[in-house]
């Protein structure tokens, strides 16, 4: 899992309650880590490869030119394997190679290897879900984006930026503070790792404070956006409306699910670790908080990949289509994805949009604006489930 509690192990002269955490039932800790991890993976790859059925999958369909959020899911979705790919590897070595990780907590010791393996594999997965959680920040800044017609066509680049220059400048500075002087004598005390810890925990409240924000701000618009195409709202453009709008609190639940234990498992260790006596049986209820969260850390935060997917577009079924001369001859209008999207509605799938009613009506009132508006919608439709 993804926690600077983990991080702090690779310091020979961790604090005791991070010793509590990781001593207690480490193999266990690690084999459920394990599972979590190989399950999230393998689900969340099946998620993104092309579908044989129709689906608009990642990839499968161009977005319109002046909208990134098919890319933006695509990142996000890499970003959430990636990570987990990092717990799965350090787990099994944890669980397979004791005598190994035994020799990262040894004060002036000659091995080097067991330290750089600590080091460069919490780096990898601390890297990898700040860019997720910036990710996932940008594509709600996105979609508002685009009801609002606010974004160009280099926003992407500016979106990568942004993601990629404040997650590795994020993760190297709080790491460096984090083992300075050095690996093998990091500073005791709290206050050598509190910018660690803001750097972890930074972009998580970010997420949880501003996106519903803007998801709330982008639903709002979207009822405003289909009203003004026609001046009607018919049950198309509401089923359409809400459809979206579901899709924004499926994303918000699942990294609420996948994220909270974090946040509550930290301010409980950091009150444990301000006590004196952390193992006073005042503490009793305390501890066992904090070990029930951690072992759903352990849980949760491999399974973000598999559950975004979810979020994004739904289950996708299990028929992968790996003919790749079959996909490239897949016809489609470059200017817009809605125009695709007409060939291939069936309405007797339950959790698809009447899209094609949509677009149809669309293409009949297309003005200046019209087009605009098509985009938009088409671009935050995206992603559902059709066949």
């Amino acid at each position: 899992m993804a926690s600077p509690r983990l991080e702090t192990f690779c310091c020979p002269n961790r604090d005791e309650s991070t010793r509590f955490v990781l001593n207690f039932q480490s193999r266990f800790f690690s084999a459920i880590c394990i599972g979590s991890a190989s399950l999230s993976l393998i689900f969340a790859i099946l998620q993104i490869l092309p579908k044989r059925r129709g689906y608009r999958r990642l990839g499968q369909y161009p977005m319109p030119k002046p909208a990134s959020s098919s890319r933006i899911r695509l990142i996000i979705s890499l970003c959430d394997i990636l990570g987990c790919a990092g717990i799965l590897l350090r787990s099994s070595v944890w669980l397979g190679s004791p005598n190994f990780i035994a020799k990262m907590s040894v004060v002036n010791t000659t091995e080097v290897w067991p330290a750089a393996f600590c080091v460069g594999s919490v780096m990898w997965i601390q890297l990898f879900y700040s860019a997720s959680f910036w990710w996932t920040f940008c594509y709600a800044v996105d979609v508002y984006l685009v009801v609002k017609r606010l974004a160009g066509q280099s926003t992407i680049v500016l979106y990568h930026m942004i993601t990629w220059g404040l997650a590795v400048l994020l993760c190297v500075e709080g790491v460096t503070m984090l083992y300075y002087p050095s690996i093998s004598s990091c500073e005791n005390g709290l206050e050598h790792a509190v910018l660690h810890y803001i750097t972890t925990y930074a972009p998580i409240l970010l997420v949880l404070i501003v996106n519903p924000i803007l998801f709330g701000r982008t639903g709002t618009a979207i009822t405003s956006l289909l009203k003004g195409r026609q001046g009607i709202y018919t049950e198309n453009e509401r089923r359409l409306g809400t459809e979206i709008k579901i899709r924004f609190f499926k994303i918000m639940i699942v990294f609420l699910i996948c994220w909270l234990p974090n946040i509550i498992n930290e301010s409980l260790l950091f009150y444990l670790q301000m006590q004196e006596d952390i193992k006073g049986s005042p503490l009793k209820n305390v501890r066992n908080a904090i070990l029930i969260t951690w072992f759903i850390m352990g849980i949760l935060n491999p399974m973000q990949g598999f559950l975004n997917t979810l979020a994004f577009h739904g289950w996708t079924g299990w028929d992968i289509d790996l003919n790749i001369q079959s996909r490239r001859e897949i016809p489609w209008d470059s200017g817009s994805s809605s125009a695709a999207a007409t060939h291939v509605y069936n309405p007797t799938v339950g959790s698809s949009l009447n899209y094609q009613g949509f677009v149809q009506d669309a293409k009949k009132s297309m003005n200046g604006n019209g087009q605009q508006h098509s985009d938009a919608i088409s671009v935050l439709s995206e992603g559902n489930r059709i066949s």
